[in-house]
């Protein structure tokens, strides 16, 4: 089934440990479109001005991604500059300039309104819940979201979290909303608040699903050289609800296999500035890189159970 992605289309100047990159495309619909796109149709929603590079149009048009939803507006791109030290889990942010998406509403094309599965990405939580009213009888609906809006938008963040399935946190996200420094018990505060899946993201050291009783955990990809983070949590959003969409199954066997999935597509993007890695990446390579994540949590059958487990 199709997945719809609002979220912002950025032009990043980014600084690491292993270089830089000076208006590279990125953006949380940027990301997610780029990984969802290898297991379903995807429609993205999303503002631009009169520069948007001829890059990201072509990335857009090689991943088959729907482009209706797309506005180019008066002005310049949303620009966002900043800077990693050699702990890649600490960014500095130096320049954030909205420019077109300050005054952005998005606005659904007809053809994106109904059913399929629609990820919210990281915007102020009043245009996701008009995102939300625009949209009829969704299968599924994602969300992320950020502490400086849990911190400044508290009220519409909760209303979001009573009208979503999933929410993907990192783990700072989730101790911001709950007030928890305990993961787990961050994760279980998060889910009484709506959504029956709640993710939390962390980083190099993988990720968890909370799904009513059960719990799943997933490493990292296990790579040499990170470049840039950046778009590493939109890219793992995309490859899970992607791959969730594609099956046409939201089971607790198919979330299992998606973290996987989304795993695999993370570890592509942060090994390059911006969305690079996805760049020309056939098919074949992700799956090899899911195969590799699903043999090095194998157990042999007298060692262990496979599954979740309940809490």
């Amino acid at each position: 089934m199709p997945i719809l992605v609002v979220g912002s289309v950025v032009l990043d100047t980014i600084r690491s440990p292993h270089g830089e990159a000076h208006g590279s495309l990125g953006g949380s619909a940027i990301y997610f479109a780029g990984t969802a796109s290898y297991y379903t149709p995807v429609r993205i929603v999303a503002a631009v001005g009169e520069d948007f590079p001829e890059e990201g149009r072509r990335f857009l048009r090689d991943r088959a991604v729907d482009t209706t939803g797309l506005e180019v507006l008066p002005g310049r791109t949303f620009e966002y500059e900043a800077e990693y030290g050699s702990n890649l889990n600490d960014r500095k942010s130096i320049r954030t300039c909205l420019n077109v998406f300050e005054h952005f509403h998005p606005v659904l094309p007809e053809s994106c309104r109904e059913g399929g599965v629609v990820f919210l990405g990281n915007i102020h939580p009043s245009l996701q819940l008009e995102v939300l009213d625009q949209v009829r009888r969704p299968v599924h609906v994602a969300a992320d979201t950020m502490n400086y809006w849990i911190h400044g938008a508290r009220e519409g963040v909760d209303a979001l979290l009573r009208r979503i399935d999933t929410i993907f946190l990192n783990d700072s996200e989730v101790t911001e909303l709950t007030g928890e420094t305990n993961l787990l018990r961050a994760a279980r505060r998060a889910a009484e608040l709506g959504p029956r899946n709640v993710i939390v993201k962390k980083g190099e050291h993988g990720a968890f699903l909370l799904r009513g009783k059960e719990l799943f955990a997933v490493p990292a990809y296990p790579l040499e050289t990170v470049k840039d983070p950046t778009g590493g949590g939109d890219a793992f959003a995309g490859g899970v609800l992607g791959y969730l969409a594609g099956e046409g199954s939201f089971s607790d066997d198919a979330y299992r296999v998606a973290l996987l999935h989304g795993t695999a597509a993370a570890s592509f993007v942060v090994e390059e500035f911006g969305p690079r890695g996805l760049y020309g990446l056939p098919a074949e390579r992700l799956r090899e890189r899911v195969d590799r994540l699903r043999s090095m949590m194998a157990l042999p059958e007298s060692q262990g159970v496979s599954g979740p487990f309940p809490l």
